[in-house]
């Protein structure tokens, strides 16, 4: 048996270990880089040059500063003046929560830490507000998924930062905007499918309690939501912050991560309150597993495996065959475990297939993208996970079973759709 195929076997060992055993992938890849590296014969500074720097940076500076928004109570107020704003309509509230997540990740928050922050106070809005809680845990993971692959983001960083590496055609402008339009879109399915049509012309005013529409188990009235947190000199120069590192993100040729890290910094040494437990907010699992796969596919690269592996791929007869079945490994794969794991693994496998020519590669990377990114609300996924266990205890269940199917589903219908919109065409 080759090397090559060997490294592949070993990939796919630590997808299984991790989904089945709940150790984190990060930790797998670490070891299966050292282990496969020494046997194969490469040295450890080989092995060690394959660890994320950059990646890590931004991981951590901007997990920082979401941690201290959360903190201060940045986070909370802007969720609580958004609900606000829309003066007590329901049927805007699980859109107010999508738009919220979404503008979190496009900031540069981690998707599932924007979820852990969020998903608790909307499914309480859902409760109080006599939301059905699936369409409302939907909407947030959605929108979590929908500001994803903004330029600053996490999942953006990730592809574009593996595109700009291999030389590929990027337009990382089209893949954030064609995230967030079918994260929209289906936003819509889910209104009309989880009880959204109950919700027309209901509306909740401050101090009033009304019939709930769609009645939780042991709830019976809704009632307005509590009053929007003062803003404070913290609250107002996290805003600052978070405002100042989009700005220089997009307007200028600065790592996000360096750029966090200074506002960070800057915030923790102008309110004490920021630093008290900030550190601890940095979804260290999340670093650990990204790092960790990243740092075994650079052992693939040192190894050749990439390069074997698209001269496979490239073998087949037909390319856009084989541009769905990579979409569909994708969207199966990341159903059952974090997303940023196998953006970080799959995306440099398919870069020797991508440079054939035989497919576009910006409409592949999308497609691939995008069919990696919807499954999140699978209940096996961190996204969706996040969900349930945030979920009130008596529509647990139900909430895991509906996110079952639709997750499921869309491992079935994305990956085709998907690729019939950007890779068949050959526009892209």
């Amino acid at each position: 048996m080759s090397n090559e195929l060997i490294s592949i076997l070993v990939l796919i060992a630590v997808f299984l270990i991790s989904t089945t055993m709940g150790i984190n992938m990060g930790v797998l890849g670490v070891v299966a880089a050292f282990a496969l590296g020494t046997a194969l014969g490469v040295s450890e500074d080989d092995i060690f040059a394959g660890f994320p720097g950059d990646l890590f940076v931004i991981l951590v500076g901007v997990t920082l500063l979401f941690g201290i928004a959360s903190n201060n109570g940045t986070v909370e107020w802007l969720i609580q003046a958004a609900v606000r704003a829309v003066k007590g309509r329901t049927i805007a509230i699980p859109w107010v929560f999508f738009l919220i997540t979404a503008v979190l990740t496009a900031s540069g928050a981690v998707v599932p830490g924007a979820v852990a922050i969020v998903a608790p106070i909307a499914l309480g809005f859902a409760v109080q507000y006599g939301i059905n809680p699936v369409l409302m845990g939907l909407f947030v993971i959605n929108g979590a998924t929908a500001g994803g692959f903004s330029p600053v983001s996490v999942f953006g960083s990730i592809v574009n930062g593996v595109v700009e590496r291999e030389d590929l055609a990027e337009n990382s402008m089209l893949l954030f905007a064609s995230s967030f339009i079918v994260n929209f879109l289906l936003c819509f399915v889910v209104f009309f499918l989880f009880g959204g049509r109950k919700l027309l012309g209901h509306r909740v005013e401050p101090g009033e309690t009304v019939d709930d529409p769609e009645p939780a188990a042991g709830d019976a009235t809704t009632t307005a939501p509590a009053e929007v947190p003062e803003l404070d000199r913290d609250k107002i120069l996290t805003l600052v912050g978070i405002l100042s590192l989009i700005v220089v993100a997009l307007a200028f040729d600065v790592d996000v991560g360096f750029v966090a890290f200074s506002i960070a910094a800057t915030l923790m040494l102008i309110s004490p309150k920021a630093r008290k437990g900030a550190v601890e907010k940095v979804a260290w699992s999340t670093v650990l597993l990204i790092c960790g796969i990243v740092m075994y596919v650079g052992l693939l690269e040192e190894i050749g495996t990439i390069d074997w592996l698209g001269e496979q791929v490239a073998t087949l007869d037909r390319a856009l065959l084989a541009a769905l079945l990579i979409c569909y490994v994708g969207g199966v794969v990341s159903a059952f475990a974090s997303t940023t794991g196998i953006l970080g693994a799959l995306i440099p496998l398919a870069v020797p297939f991508l440079e054939t020519g035989a497919v576009g590669a910006v409409g592949l990377i999308i497609a691939l993208s995008i069919s990696s990114s919807v499954v999140d609300s699978s209940p096996f996924s961190t996204s969706g996970a996040l969900t349930v266990a945030n979920t009130p205890e008596e529509q647990r269940e139900r909430m895991f079973k509906n996110l079952m199917r639709w997750g499921m589903s869309m491992v079935l219908v994305a990956p085709p759709i998907a690729w019939l919109v950007f890779v068949v065409p050959g526009w892209l």
